[in-house]
């Protein structure tokens, strides 16, 4: 019998080999820019924010990242054609939008079986000294989760402007925030979740926030802080918020 070593238990959990990028909304707050160009083609210093949520996955290793399309979709897909990595497989939610659980839930057949990432196409960071993908992918614990989000202080946020979503305890263990005080922690668009947090969903449009209720009620609801500075993305004011702080940042 093969002995484990304390070497063999502290390796890290692999990376995920796969990814959804959450790419099919409407971007109604980000009017007039998105009467005519869908929410991920938007530029922030040159570039869009779908690429920059897939250049984080190709740099973190992910092979295969599924992009959800409805809202002007024939730009998205365009836009993607030749993409080379990660590889690209789109999820149609042309005749229906899927909202973010509805959508991840119907993709789950291109996902595999063991856990992924999923993103936001409307938020990204500026990476601190290690790459937050491979962290959070490093800091997952099947025995212990069903849910990993990334996470990011309130005061470390750039376009943000809410109250918080979680307070979160010694051991990353996430608690939603009380409806009448301020939370220290901002979810940042990234998350690890395990396909078996999906097992019983119709096939309707609902929110991801419902398998992140869930996972909290189960006590497998985690948070990993952000390293870095993270650019929120969701109105047009927001655009020069995100490159005045490349700018800063670059300097």
């Amino acid at each position: 019998m093969t002995r484990n070593t304390d070497e063999d238990r502290a390796m890290p959990t692999p990376v995920p080999k796969t990814a959804m990028v959450l790419a099919a909304g409407l971007g109604m707050r980000m009017r007039p820019i998105t009467e005519n160009l869908p929410k991920p083609l938007v530029r922030i210093c040159g570039r869009t924010l779908l690429d920059h949520a897939l250049d984080a996955l190709a740099r973190a290793g992910v092979e295969t990242a599924v992009v959800n399309v409805h809202y002007l979709a024939e730009q998205v897909e365009a836009h993607l054609a030749d993409r080379k990595a990660p590889r690209i497989i789109i999820s149609d939610e042309k005749t229906q939008l899927m909202d973010s659980g509805g959508g991840v839930a119907r993709a789950l057949p291109y996902l595999g079986d063991e856990h992924f990432f999923v993103l936001n196409a409307d938020s990204f960071w500026l990476e601190g000294y290690r790459p937050n993908l491979v962290n959070l992918a490093h800091h997952w614990n099947d025995a212990e989760m069903n849910v990993l989000l990334l996470v990011t202080g309130v005061a470390n946020a750039i376009g943000y402007s809410g109250q918080g979503d979680f307070t979160m305890d010694a051991v990353g263990r996430l608690a939603r925030r009380d409806e009448r005080r301020v939370a220290p922690f901002a979810y940042a668009g990234a998350a690890i979740l395990h396909p078996r947090v999906f097992r019983g969903c119709s096939d309707e449009p609902f929110s991801l926030n419902a398998i992140f209720d869930s996972a909290l009620e189960r006590d497998r609801l985690f948070g990993l802080r952000l390293d870095g500075l993270w650019l929120h993305v969701g109105t047009p004011e927001s655009i020069q918020e995100a490159e005045e702080a490349i700018a800063r940042s670059a300097a």
